[in-house]
C-alpha cells in the first residue's frame, strides 16, 4: 500500500517537474522575445499608433502624441515590447503544455484537440485585426467628432492623447477581442464533453446576447464604435458555435 502510494507521489512529482521544465523552457522564449521587441520597440510602437496617425492625416489635423512624466515614454516602450513578446509567444506556450498534455491521451482524442490548437491562434489574430483595422479607426474618428474650435470668449477643445494611454487602450482591445474570439473553441470543447449541447446553447441564447453587451461593455472603452465592434462579432461567433456543435453531434451519433 505504501509503495503504491509512494509511486503515485513520485509520478505526480515527475508530471510537475515536467510542467515545470516545459513552462521555463517557453518562458526562455519569452525572455528572448522580449529583449528583441525592445530592440525594435520604436518600430512596434510606430506600428500601433498608425491607426491614430492615419485618421489625423485623413482629415488634415495637427495633432501628436504627449507624455508628462519623465519615465513615461520608456515604460510605454517596456508595454510595447511585453505585448509583443507574449503575442508572439502565445502559440510556443500553448505548444508546450499541448506536449504535456498529449502523452496521456488516446489517438482519437489527439486528432479531436489539433484543430483546436490551430483554431485558438487562428482567431486571437483574426480578433487582433479587427481591432487594428476596423475598430480602432472607427473609435478614433467618433472621438475626434468632439472637437470644437476657439469660438470668441470659448476655448477650443483638441484631443492631445498621451502615449501611454494610446498604447494601453488598443493593447487591451487586442487582447480583448484575441480571447473573446475563443468562444467557439471553448462552447465545441464543453459539448465534446457532454456539458452542453446545441439544443441548450438555443435556448439560452436570449441570455448571452445580455452577457455578451454586459462583457464587451467591461472589456471596451465607454463608447458604442468599440462595445458594438465587440458584440457583434461575438454574437455571430455564439451562432457559429451552435452549428459546430451540431455537427459535433451528428458526428459522434453517426
Amino acid at each position: 500500500m505504501n509503495n503504491k502510494k509512494e509511486n503515485t507521489q513520485n509520478t505526480f512529482v515527475s508530471h510537475l517537474s515536467e510542467l515545470r521544465s516545459r513552462l521555463l523552457s517557453a518562458f526562455v522564449f519569452f525572455v528572448i522575445f522580449f529583449l528583441i521587441s525592445y530592440f525594435f520597440s520604436e518600430q512596434i510602437y510606430k506600428f500601433l499608433v498608425k491607426p491614430y496617425s492615419d485618421a489625423i492625416l485623413e482629415k488634415n489635423l495637427d495633432r501628436r502624441l504627449i507624455f508628462t512624466a519623465l519615465h513615461e515614454a520608456f515604460l510605454t516602450y517596456l508595454k510595447v515590447a511585453f505585448f509583443s513578446a507574449l503575442f508572439i509567444t502565445s502559440p510556443i506556450f500553448l505548444i508546450q503544455i499541448w506536449k504535456f498534455i498529449a502523452p496521456g491521451l488516446y489517438s482519437n482524442e489527439k486528432k479531436a484537440l489539433v484543430p483546436y490548437l490551430v483554431a485558438t491562434p487562428i482567431l486571437f489574430l483574426i480578433g487582433g485585426l479587427l481591432v487594428y483595422y476596423f475598430i480602432m479607426p472607427l473609435a478614433i474618428k467618433f472621438f475626434l467628432s468632439f472637437e470644437s474650435s476657439a469660438d470668441y470668449g470659448s476655448l477650443a477643445i483638441q484631443l492631445e492623447a498621451k502615449v501611454n494611454e494610446y498604447l494601453s487602450l488598443i493593447m487591451r482591445l487586442i487582447f480583448a477581442f484575441g480571447i473573446s474570439f475563443q468562444l467557439p473553441v471553448v462552447l465545441s470543447l464543453l459539448a465534446r464533453i457532454g456539458i452542453v449541447d446545441s439544443k441548450y446553447l438555443k435556448e439560452r441564447r436570449k441570455y448571452v446576447v445580455v452577457i455578451i453587451f454586459a462583457t464587451a461593455a467591461v472589456l471596451t472603452p465607454p463608447d458604442p464604435i468599440t462595445q458594438i465592434g465587440l458584440a457583434l462579432p461575438l454574437l455571430l461567433l455564439y451562432e457559429l458555435s451552435i452549428i459546430t456543435v451540431k455537427l459535433i453531434e451528428k458526428k459522434d451519433n453517426a
